[in-house]
């Protein structure tokens, strides 16, 4: 199993898909890792906000 990304590393990834042209899938190619792995990334960081909103 290779080691996990740092958080940096996700956050800005996150960010990337958020806020860029890119499709999730392409994004995620380019960055050399999953889609599915981007798109858990993307779901935990919102379920994140919306917690700590609420």
């Amino acid at each position: 199993m290779p080691p996990p990304h740092p958080p940096e590393f996700r956050c800005r990834a996150v960010e990337l898909a958020r806020t860029g042209d890119k499709s999730v899938t392409a994004l995620a190619k380019s960055l050399g890792i999953s889609q599915s792995v981007l798109s858990n990334w993307i779901v935990r960081r919102a379920s994140k906000k919306a917690t700590s909103t609420a």
